[in-house]
């Protein structure tokens, strides 16, 4: 039997142009090499035309990219858990109808 490797000591740090930012949009783009992930800001004064203001994008690996959907599917399902099932339909009446995206 091999003995089980140890995880190693991860230390986080921030750069100097490190960020933090809201997204309730996201776009992902896909292709052989990677997959890219755009974040905006979705926002509509009329029921018939919804505005993006992108505003970062974010290059992944495909190995990173299946690693995030299996890091965020474990954190839904906790959350949903905890809080309750979500919905992707928004409630409100002035916000157009159709996929989230």
């Amino acid at each position: 039997m091999s003995p089980t490797p140890q995880q190693p000591q991860v230390n986080l740090t921030q750069t100097a142009d490190y960020r933090e930012s809201y997204a309730n949009s996201v776009q992902v783009r896909v292709s052989v090499w990677d997959f890219q992930l755009v974040f905006g800001l979705a926002s509509s004064e009329t029921p018939d035309q919804v505005n993006i203001r992108n505003h970062q994008a974010i290059f992944l690996s495909p190995q990173q990219a299946k690693a995030l959907w299996n890091v965020l599917g474990q954190n839904l399902a906790q959350y949903e858990q905890a809080f309750g099932a979500l919905s992707l339909e928004p409630k409100s009446q002035g916000f157009p109808s159709g996929p989230v995206n």
